[in-house]
């Protein structure tokens, strides 16, 4: 099942309004405490229309204002998909190149330009646009101009340009998703939880690159909340958990409800930090006894609804999760890759996993309740992911550089070896991704094949995109 841009806007408008994890419907114990809310302020949007003075190609013919009135109505025709973006209320519209005179003032204060060439020979104009600095977009239709040939030597130049040379129009909703994304990261907070806090170094960059708060909580914290939480409605997400899962192996009755306590904590502190996310040094410290519990099932619980819940106090990884859900409307599932050069595969494993892959409003996958492998406690899932199903890997290192790639899942293997959920994906180049390996072991899985949005998102942000295969 695929997740709609519609569907993803409307559902995470009701999340941001409500505050609740909407799939579980207002009636869920955890809508009785407070909850993260999701950032819901309006994209702004500048659309400029470019044409020559006196029209030849595409047709002297050409009625410049009736192709406006056209391409507006076209626009307006996907005002649902695009019900958390607001156009600016005068378009501008572009003959001659003393027209761009302080073109950055005119435009003001948006997220993103839209262009159009309605003729040929508007290249100066393009240029002008693409140089107020903003993300521009220049939608090239078939048979409107051949200024779209320029744009690239724009790119190598640094401006911030896309060109969408398509008949197509709806490609105009599917490109807003990296400005939907690097607005909702500018309004994000994370929060670490760990002994010491982040370091403010690291918070600065990440600040100063994606515009994303990082805050810093303790166990200490944690641990008196954790002590306070409601008992009942724990209770409650235990028999929603049990009654959800196919079956429940190990885990006790009492790690259940330690796992549910520990959700209803992180969502407690999201709340009063006013955080999308989480990511915790989970291992370290259960091992170190500085935590009540695992926090598997209550990440699962947060990812699910496009909150984050990141293992291992991996920022790079949380990052990844937060930049995608915001993009693409779908959750990650951070893993522990194997290779397998024999068969040209990766075997992805790990224990924690959302059940929701394809977004908040799809179909749950079948999981079991199970203890974490590696020490044989606690509570986790095994999720049995989509054979067949096409996925992205993917991973945001120190803001600079996002590694790509793509595979199809052909197994979900069940062996007592690796953490509890695995999928095996058939890859291009399991040897390139062998011999090129970098940047810590993790990797953050995704349904669907996103290349083409990272690509236009590294149009916008100073990031390198690396493709391990």
């Amino acid at each position: 099942m695929t997740v709609s841009r519609r569907q993803f806007i409307g559902h995470t408008a009701a999340l941001g309004a409500l505050g609740l994890s909407g799939a579980q419907g207002a009636g869920a114990p955890e809508s009785k405490i407070p909850g993260p809310r999701f950032p819901d302020s309006k994209i702004r949007i500048q659309k400029v229309f470019m044409a020559k003075p006196v029209p030849s190609w595409p047709t002297p013919k050409l009625v410049v204002e009736d192709e406006i009135k056209r391409l507006n109505g076209i626009i307006a025709g996907f005002q649902n998909e695009l019900s958390d973006i607001e156009f600016a209320p005068q378009d501008i519209l572009l003959r001659t190149p003393d027209q761009t005179a302080d073109l950055a003032g005119r435009i003001g204060k948006v997220d993103a330009i839209l262009a159009f060439n309605l003729t040929s020979t508007v290249g100066a104009l393009v240029r002008a646009v693409a140089q107020v600095g903003l993300p521009t977009y220049l939608y090239s239709q078939p048979y409107s101009g051949h200024d779209w040939s320029g744009v690239a030597a724009l790119q190598k130049e640094g401006l911030k340009i896309e060109c969408l040379a398509t008949s197509d129009y709806h490609e105009i909703v599917d490109a807003m998703r990296p400005v939907r994304a690097m607005r909702r990261m500018r309004e994000s907070r994370l929060v670490y939880l760990n002994t010491n806090p982040y370091n403010p170094k690291n918070a600065e960059k990440i600040k100063a690159a994606l515009g994303t708060e990082i805050v810093s909580t303790d166990p200490k914290r944690f641990n008196a909340l954790f002590a306070r939480c409601d008992e009942n409605l724990a209770q409650q997400v235990v028999r929603r958990w049990k009654r959800n899962a196919r079956k429940t192996v190990e885990p006790s009755d009492q790690d259940l409800l330690d796992s549910a306590k520990f959700y209803l904590t992180m969502r407690q502190i999201l709340a009063e930090e006013r955080a999308q996310g989480i990511t915790i040094n989970c291992l370290g410290l259960f091992t170190n006894k500085q935590l009540p519990a695992y926090p598997c099932l209550g990440f699962c619980e947060l990812n699910n609804e496009l909150f984050v819940g990141g293992c291992e106090g991996d920022m790079d990884s949380a990052l990844t999760m937060l930049l995608f859900g915001y993009m693409v409307g779908k959750p990650g599932f951070i893993s522990d890759p194997v290779i397998d050069t024999s068969k040209n595969i990766l075997i992805h494993a790990h224990c924690v996993a959302p059940t929701k892959m394809d977004g908040p409003q799809g179909k749950p996958a079948p999981h079991i309740i199970r203890s974490h492998l590696e020490d044989d406690k606690g509570a986790v899932l095994q999720v049995k992911m989509r054979v067949g199903q096409t996925i992205t890997m993917a991973k945001l290192v120190g803001c600079e550089t996002m590694l790509i790639s793509t595979g199809k899942i052909t197994d979900t293997p069940e062996v007592e070896r690796g953490c509890r959920t695995k999928i095996t994906t058939q890859v291009a180049d399991a040897r390139k991704i062998l011999e090129g390996y970098a940047h810590g072991l993790h990797r953050v899985i995704f349904y669907g094949d996103h290349v083409r949005d990272v690509k236009r998102l590294s149009r916008f942000l100073p990031m390198t995109v690396v493709e391990e295969c």
